[in-house]
């Protein structure tokens, strides 16, 4: 029962029973009772209970509780936490008055009004009851006329809530294709101040995020093509119905738009910076077929790489490193995608148009610009014959034939003089795809002379002395994706930063480079390339070790003046530890298929260690608010448990702890995981009061006092709504943080990233025994793998099919 503290009248010499208060209550008027609230009631028989013995004159429906401290509105699921904390309150307006007061503010449009009004409606928004009164009466109509006709901070104020407003599942489906390209106007003008950009850049993102797929659930990789599905159909009014092609299609209108977003990610405000990052990722994560190409090459174009790995070693908050490591694996999906993109040209090159036609990339100007580029610089010129021994490169005359394709190019000798085996350019950038030739086309484009100073040289050379340089460089594309494990999008292991993965085409070109002075300092033929990319593969992992903390100019070194010796000498030794057999193509093939097996079970084995639950300790953040720590002290501990839904997060604070039954009737509060935007580490520090393996000492002055330092155990989970801390926790020992940090980040729909070394080691562990268990077998029988298979003869004739299997 709610009512005002007060003392029962007994018989003399007897003292009654006093009531005991709860909470303080402070009405509209100003005044503060001190009141019992009791917790079995709902929140709106409180505030008529209190109306009734405060004798407060109208309706109880119009009245509402909030926390006198945050402003929070008590409702029925955190009211027991109202009382348990002994939380002061206030009686104030309901949501549904404030709504329509707030609306009819908006409507005035006079300045100083409308700015504190736009103000409160930045927390207002975020209360489901409020928030319903405003969207049924038209409010949302009423913001999106003010934000296209206002400025400053009122139009930061506006567009904070319409951000706020856009966490919500429901309300904003009406949102027109003209708003979307006011807010693309709000965030191209590079004169707009932060704090109105900073909210605009979120509503960007949450429309890219909003398509069919995120409706369906989370949790789900990427596609394996690289790119992002089509998005899923929804039913119609639902407010997924956005997604990337939408934006993107405003974004497009506004051509400074993406060179302004890469632009700030060199600005000094940090949340400015995060804020672009989430964007960026966000439109990478999913990009559609249609424009995938288009935005990856504009993305490329603005240096967008250069400037992540400026951030690298300057970003200062913890929240920056996680959406830098999304990037990153972000960029193995396009690196993935350009090498498994074919590299199809069109008839004159050697290929009939209509026979290998390119589904959903458009035509091969693009390749053929490249390829014309190329030859270009290599100054040389197309000969024509039946037949040069100079290029047979030990074929017969009539297989030779046969592996450059058609009659239409069988006497051209043009592609064999850069060094492909063939004048067939499909079968030639087969493994590598689009991949290789802009690799091939970087290193051209770097030193034009220098190319043509290869090429010429290499022409001048004996057949059989020849470096075949495009060959070369098709195979040190192989070497970097084999050593950066670009196996397949979604599956990236990395914890640490790899500015030098982000560099891709310079550390193509100095390995190319390398290849070449090998090949000569060995006095290497055409039978030793297999030995000579055994050296390139060598030095790979030596000049491109300790990724994160080594600095351009040693990779450099270590490329450019390593001499062969010294290289073959440490080769040398590396191969009296190794096995050759795994470094054949058919073994690097069958590790990559069971990486990514390796890697889908670990994931399954995280989110099932959520599933189980486990305990943790409410940790203190570096900069908490007043009172928090206290409160903290007195339920110290918590238990949280995914749902098998993988929706929600159950949770309870406890004194100490309890054995948890295996449901979720223990557990009376949770989080949507769909709100979790971000999981930070090492974001708060372990209570001075806590022992993780005693449990709770009796009082703070029972152990030293000690200053607070962020414990490495320590995570956070991030709202979506402006980063807002859900809940602090320290676990109990390593093995628990990286199970809950890494299967939080694995629940996200993209796959998110590995964040511990346990789960990355684990995965590779997994990858190296699966490998040695399916190789037994041939290595027990003694059998010879082959590092490559050659094609065999053409069919006689055309009665035959491809096989599904």
């Amino acid at each position: 029962m709610a009512q005002p503290q007060s003392h029962t009248q007994t018989a003399p010499g007897r003292r009654g029973p006093t009531l005991v208060a709860t909470n303080t209550v402070t009405t509209k008027d100003g005044l503060t009772v001190r009141a019992r609230v009791d917790p079995t009631l709902s929140v709106a028989d409180v505030v008529k209970q209190l109306c009734m013995n405060l004798k407060i004159s109208g309706n109880p429906l119009l009245f509402a509780l909030r926390d006198a401290d945050g402003d929070e509105l008590v409702t029925d699921d955190n009211l027991r936490k109202k009382i348990r904390d002994k939380a002061a309150l206030k009686l104030v307006s309901a949501p549904l008055l404030e709504a329509l007061e707030t609306i009819e503010k908006l409507q005035l449009r006079d300045e100083k009004t409308l700015r504190f009004s736009l103000f409160n409606l930045q927390k207002y928004i975020k209360e489901e009851q409020f928030t319903n009164e405003f969207l049924q009466n038209d409010g949302l109509r009423e913001l999106c006329e003010v934000i296209t006709t206002v400025g400053g901070n009122t139009l930061a104020y506006a567009l904070t809530s319409l951000s706020n407003l856009l966490d919500l599942p429901y309300g904003w489906e009406s949102l027109s294709a003209e708003f979307i390209h006011k807010i693309v106007q709000i965030l191209a003008n590079p004169n707009n101040l932060v704090n109105v950009c900073r909210p605009a850049t979120l509503i960007l993102r949450k429309l890219v995020d909003a398509d069919g797929s995120q409706a369906v659930g989370s949790g789900v990789p990427s596609s394996s093509a690289g790119f992002s599905a089509p998005p899923t159909a929804t039913a119609p009014g639902t407010v997924y119905r956005f997604g990337f092609d939408v934006v993107y299609e405003q974004m497009k209108r506004e051509r400074g738009l993406l060179e302004v977003v890469v632009g700030r990610l060199g600005g000094g405000e940090s949340m400015m910076v995060l804020y672009s990052m989430t964007l960026l990722n966000s439109l990478l994560s999913h990009a559609t077929p249609a424009h995938w190409i288009e935005l990856t090459s504009t993305l490329e174009r603005l240096n967008t790489s250069r400037a992540v790995i400026r951030l690298m070693s300057s970003h200062t908050i913890e929240d920056l490193t996680n959406s830098i490591l999304d990037y990153q694996g972000n960029m193995v999906r396009v690196i993935y995608f350009k090498k498994t993109r074919r590299v199809l040209v069109s008839g004159h090159w050697g290929i009939d148009d209509g026979e290998y036609a390119e589904q959903g990339y458009g035509g091969d100007g693009e390749q053929e610009a490249m390829l014309d580029y190329i030859w270009s610089c290599a100054k040389l010129e197309v000969e024509t014959s039946t037949m040069t021994p100079r290029y047979t490169n030990g074929q017969t005359g009539e297989s030779s034939a046969r592996s450059r394709g058609k009659s239409s190019v069988r006497d051209i000798i043009k592609w064999r003089k850069i060094g492909f085996e063939s004048e067939d350019l499909r079968r030639e950038f087969e493994g590598t795809g689009m991949l290789g030739l802009e690799c091939l086309k970087h290193f051209v484009q770097a030193d034009p002379s220098r190319f043509a100073q290869l090429v010429l040289e290499q022409n001048s050379r004996a057949p059989e002395r020849r470096c075949p340089i495009a060959k070369a460089s098709n195979e040190v594309v192989e070497i970097l994706s084999e050593h950066w494990s670009i196996f397949a999008p979604g599956y990236s292991t990395s914890t640490t930063f790899q500015p030098f993965f982000l560099s891709f085409y310079r550390v193509h070109a100095l390995a190319l480079l390398f290849f070449l002075r090998m090949w000569s300092d060995s006095g290497a033929a055409t039978t030793d390339f297999t030995r000579v990319a055994s050296l390139v593969r060598s030095q790979v992992k030596v000049a491109l070790r300790n990724e994160t903390d080594r600095p351009w100019h040693e990779v450099e070194q270590e490329f450019l003046e390593s001499d062969y010796r010294s290289v073959r000498d440490r080769q040398m030794k590396e191969l009296e530890l190794e096995d050759d057999l795994l470094n054949k193509v058919p073994v690097r093939n069958l590790r990559a298929k069971l990486y990514k097996e390796s890697y889908e079970f670990i994931r399954q084995q995280r989110i099932q260690c959520l599933i189980q639950g486990a305990w943790f300790v409410n940790g203190i953040p570096l900069a908490p608010s007043p009172g928090l720590v206290q409160k903290r002290q007195s339920r110290p501990w918590r238990y949280m448990r995914l749902d098998r839904n993988l929706k929600y997060i159950h949770y309870c604070d406890s004194a100490v702890k309890f054995p948890v039954r295996s449901g979720l009737e223990d557990l009376s509060d949770k989080i949507d995981v769909s709100q979790i935007g971000e999981i930070a580490m090492n974001t708060c520090a372990l209570p001075p009061n806590i022992n993780v393996a005693a449990g709770p000492a009796q009082t703070v002055s029972d152990l030293p006092t000690v200053s607070l330092s962020a414990s490495p155990l320590s995570f956070s989970l991030l709202s979506v709504r402006g980063g807002e801390s859900l809940g602090d926790h320290v676990a109990t020992d390593p093995s628990r943080w990286a199970d809950w940090t890494d299967g939080l980040n694995m629940l996200r729909r993209d796959g998110g990233h590995v964040a511990t070394p346990e789960t990355a080691g684990f995965v590779n562990s997994l990858t190296e025994i699966g490998l040695k268990i399916k190789l037994l077998d041939l290595s027990g029988e003694k059998v010879d793998i082959p590092s490559s298979l050659g094609p065999g003869p053409p069919p006689a004739d055309t009665n035959f099919f491809f096989s599904d299997l």
